[in-house]
């Protein structure tokens, strides 16, 4: 006699929000988070035009974002593809264009964050952002799903997946319940945020994008819960070197197991902690770097120009030359051509690929994609001799 097909597991029914917790033992952790947090915003609200000076890093979250989702590109041809340089496969182009997607998201967030307070229609319009053009942009975009969606292996039917999120016709009271809390004054709003993204990704309101998401709501909701001055915090670099336990600590929260939501904030605190100081570091470095290219750049070319050219270099580090001759704060194309050839004189600039036919020059700002990366990825090159007088 032929078996009935096993029955797949059933839409999971998440708690509503607030969790229970032993707060006895998060103490140690709150009390870290928040210290290694004040620290990093502390740095921001003393950095002039912070937004400038940590744009190479926001894009280096978008990066480290997306990759926990699967994309491949890395921060170097995210810079490239910018400066003019197209990917040699669309698989490429794709990955680079879902990580555009990410920064602008968080960009469109910090606007709409100025004039009027989170709410599910800001989640939607972010996820509008974050599926244009790319390869989701046919699974719902904008909107709440109203299909059952599941996690499991790349290829797996819902009777293999891992984790079947609610039901579609649970969501909006869930999403409410989200939102109340999200907004709700809480006795600390770091175990709070934790409990925010641990939510959101249970619920896995979308077809596609929770993940990114959930990880933009982390600076959104500091920044909103005035924790930090600047919407400006890079969590995904933590998350991405501990994804195994990342993945783990989420997927406990559908167990029904107690201690979950408690090993999931000392978790999530940990994750904070960790990188607020490492964020704290990168700001200390970049202002450094920012402030020796400043006397340097002043020096090579003793031109009022030096200080808006090396902003240019913070906000775009790899570029074609014909992309900064648009830029009004520099002056003629011919003296600015001058001075970009005083820098590759110097070293300071890199030429990262020849002109060739109606292919532009691309030049790199070496040692600040080196510091972003984290490694070195463009070989400084000496300074040429002065000549002699």
């Amino acid at each position: 006699m032929r078996q009935a097909a096993p029955l797949h597991p059933k839409p999971f029914i998440p708690e509503t929000l607030p969790v229970q917790l032993n707060w006895e033992s998060l103490i140690p952790y709150i009390g870290a988070a928040n210290r290694a947090l004040a620290s990093f915003n502390g740095a921001l609200y003393g950095m002039p035009n912070a937004e400038l000076l940590l744009s190479p890093l926001t894009t280096q979250e978008a990066v480290l974002s997306s990759k926990i989702e699967g994309t491949q590109a890395t921060f170097g041809e995210v810079l490239n593809f910018e400066a003019g340089e197209e990917p040699e496969h669309e698989t490429r182009r794709l990955d680079i264009q879902e990580i555009l997607n990410y920064r602008t998201a968080l960009e469109v967030a910090e606007s709409e964050l100025s004039e009027r307070p989170f709410n599910l229609n800001l989640l939607l319009a972010l996820h509008g952002v974050l599926l244009d053009s790319v390869r989701g942009r046919d699974k719902a975009r904008g909107r709440f799903r109203t299909v059952q969606n599941w996690i499991g292996r790349p290829g797996s039917s819902i009777r293999e997946a891992t984790y079947i999120p609610p039901e579609p016709g649970r969501l909006r009271p869930l999403l409410d319940n989200w939102e109340k809390y999200y907004h709700a004054d809480r006795p600390d709003p770091l175990v709070q945020l934790a409990i925010i993204h641990g939510q959101f990704e249970i619920i896995h309101p979308f077809i596609d994008g929770n993940g990114r998401i959930g990880r933009i709501l982390i600076p959104l909701f500091l920044y909103e819960k005035t924790l930090l001055s600047r919407p400006i915090f890079y969590l995904s670099a933590y998350l991405e070197a501990h994804k195994e336990e990342y993945v783990s600590a989420l997927a406990a929260l559908t167990s029904r197991d107690d201690q979950a939501w408690n090993r999931w904030v000392q978790f999530f605190l940990k994750a904070l902690t960790s990188q607020a100081q490492k964020n704290l570091d990168d700001a200390r470095n970049i202002i450094g770097l920012y402030e020796r290219s400043k006397a340097e750049i002043i020096r090579i070319t003793r031109s009022k120009y030096a200080v808006p050219l090396l902003d240019l270099l913070f906000k775009q580090p790899v570029f074609s030359p014909m992309q900064l001759e648009r830029h009004g704060s520099l002056p003629s194309k011919q003296m600015t051509m001058s001075l970009l050839g005083r820098l590759k004189d110097a070293g300071i600039l890199v030429v990262t690929r020849e002109s060739s036919g109606r292919r532009p020059q691309i030049l790199a700002f070496a040692e600040l994609v080196n510091l972003c990366e984290g490694r070195q990825v463009i070989r400084k090159r000496k300074a040429k001799p002065s000549p002699r007088r």
